[in-house]
């Protein structure tokens, strides 16, 4: 079907973003390609909350290339940070990588059976392969190859010789953000407040500090052992020689840093710096970015009173979270990631869910049951696009989900229900040929011929149950009949599963089996069979459903009834229910 990303800029948070961008691109640099930027570091798993760092301007330029315009994304790979911790949960890292805390994430092995050069490599691949897959067109920057190519030399020794001026606007909202802590009789910053303050510049460590030669917002990677456990000890500005020394190992040596390109600027410099260097026009940041003396409030006044920049424009976005899980951090192991997801889930799903909601709007993403209901909202939108039924602003977040500037996103050719297609494969432990027979029957009039029909849904449905679903909540079909609980049932239970048996061949079909199951307690209860439910009518149907569960999985619960008898199929169907 042709989808058209229009939308309302009264309603759609993606289109007034394009417009300011447009806007404040032309007058910043007309003429020139709109700068849109992301950053990511591979310190550990990238997770699905570093993913909304991604899809927020990817949006944006996704729709600006709609309308007409040159852009780039920029993706900043902060591969040159140093490894921090060992995160725990990654298979393949034990506690011998602690050795390379402080060293470059491109100078850290990768985890022992990886295929990728070192730590950062390792853990780009996912992410890389995963933003393919959800059509996200970026230009790559290696930080790593950015500092040591000498790519930011004039912008290094520049900010050296600004040294002080640095240090007197890092000073005030140091001082600020002492006061508001003592105001709000704040502790200081506990080992996961640290952690997820990685990469904002709430650590100390992140805008360069004070020794007693003063203050430098440089950091030498160490010559000898790689760390950036360092301290500069003399800089000349006329030569521009720079000596340190180092606390992991104790070697020291003087360099020319306008030759030199073994270290980085400190993050709260480094940062306003490339927004300069780059011409960043947007980027979004996360919240934790607007407490005092976080690095992108810092670095609004760096890159002005320093590089001569403007501070890009963009929203602070919320926390996405996981169904039962807390807020994830990158440098812990065990979240998901966006390869998890799309395991589970079609791209343009996940797409969507990032579309529909407003950057400072938080939401979750659902492992857990809730990703049938989420599959069904998806369906149902995806009709009410089709009738012309649906509003502007849904219409266009299912536009920026489902495809592209570049082209439509591979869709599945018969999109059948997620909660019925993970029914079949639970029941038929994924048996091709089952799985095929019962989905044919869904539809008698329109059959399913191949089931690549139902990929790659139902391939992210299997996966969904043989990944996420623990093997007690699997169904089995019981192979032989509960002779003790059809001995014990009374003539009224008998009854209605006689009238069930009897209309199984005139009702085999999902619809018709919908109607069967639903339409027995009503014919009991001395009613037609399309009825309009009462309470005790209800009461009847949730318990004529447990007897039948209870007889064909020995559980009180299970998969819709109508797609458990299509799977068990008729013949096994009447074995079971025989009274």
């Amino acid at each position: 079907m042709p989808i058209v990303a229009q939308s309302s800029t009264e309603t759609d948070w993606v289109s007034r973003f394009a417009d300011d961008v447009i806007a404040e691109s032309e007058r910043r640099a007309p003429g020139k390609p709109v700068v849109v930027a992301s950053g990511l570091s591979p310190s550990g798993p990238i997770h699905l909350g570093n993913l909304r760092e991604v899809m927020t301007p990817h949006l944006v330029a996704d729709e600006i290339r709609r309308r007409g315009h040159e852009v780039r994304h920029l993706i900043s790979w902060d591969d040159y940070d140093r490894y921090r911790k060992v995160p725990a949960g990654v298979d393949g890292v034990d506690d011998t990588w602690a050795e390379h805390i402080g060293k470059p994430l491109t100078s850290v092995p990768a985890p022992a059976g990886s295929p990728h050069p070192n730590w950062a490599e390792h853990f780009k691949a996912a992410m890389v392969e995963s933003l393919a897959e959800l059509g996200v067109e970026y230009d790559p920057v290696s930080q790593t190859e950015q500092y040591t190519s000498g790519a930011y030399r004039e912008q290094i020794l520049h900010a050296m010789k600004n040294r002080a001026r640095i240090d007197g606007i890092l000073d005030q909202y140091r001082t600020k953000a002492k006061v508001q802590a003592k105001k709000q009789q704040q502790k200081p910053l506990d080992e996961a407040e640290l952690e997820a303050a990685e990469g904002s510049g709430a650590a100390s460590e992140d805008d360069g500090g004070g020794g007693k030669a003063g203050y430098f917002p440089y950091k030498p990677y160490c010559g000898n052992c790689e760390k950036d456990l360092t301290t500069v000890t003399e800089y000349i500005d006329a030569t521009t020689e720079l000596t340190y020394s180092c606390t992991a190992c104790g070697f020291s040596e003087t360099v020319r840093l306008s030759e030199f390109n073994r270290g980085k600027l400190v993050w709260k410099v480094d940062w306003p710096m490339r927004w300069a260097y780059e011409g960043v026009i947007f980027e979004p940041s996360g919240v934790d970015h607007s407490s005092p003396g976080s690095s992108f409030v810092v670095g609004g006044q760096i890159v002005r009173d320093v590089f001569d920049g403007v501070q890009p424009i963009g929203p602070m976005y919320a926390f996405v979270g996981i169904s039962g899980m807390a807020k994830m951090s990158s440098s812990r192991g065990g979240v998901p990631t966006p390869a998890d997801a799309l395991k589970i889930m079609e791209a343009p799903l996940l797409r969507w869910l990032y579309a529909r909601r407003k950057p400072n709007q938080s939401f979750k993403i659902a492992f857990d049951q809730e990703i049938q209901r989420l599959y069904d909202e998806w369906d149902k939108l995806e009709s009410k696009v089709a009738d012309g039924s649906v509003l502007p602003a849904d219409a266009a977040a299912y536009a920026r989900a489902a495809r592209t500037a570049a082209g439509e996103l591979p869709r599945t050719p018969r999109p059948l229900p997620y909660r019925t297609l993970a029914s079949v494969v639970d029941i038929t432990a994924g048996h091709d040929e089952q799985t095929l027979r019962i989905l044919s029957e869904l539809d008698p009039a329109n059959p399913l011929s191949s089931l690549d029909e139902a990929r790659p849904r139902l391939d992210r449905a299997e996966n969904w149950i043989t990944t996420q679903v623990p093997a007690d909540a699997r169904t089995v079909v019981r192979s032989e009949p509960d002779a003790e609980l059809l001995g014990s049932l009374d003539d009224e239970a008998r009854e209605s599963l006689r009238l069930l048996l009897e209309g199984l061949d005139t009702h085999w079909s999902l619809d018709g089996l919908t109607t069967l199951v639903y339409g027995v307690p009503k014919v009991m209860a001395g009613l037609e069979p399309d009825a309009k439910p009462t309470p005790e009518l209800k009461v009847a149907q949730r318990s004529f459903f447990a007897l039948l569960y209870r007889l064909l999985v020995s559980r009180e619960t299970g998969p819709r009834l109508p797609t458990l008898l299509l799977a068990v199929g008729s013949d096994r169907v009447r074995k079971l229910l025989a009274a």
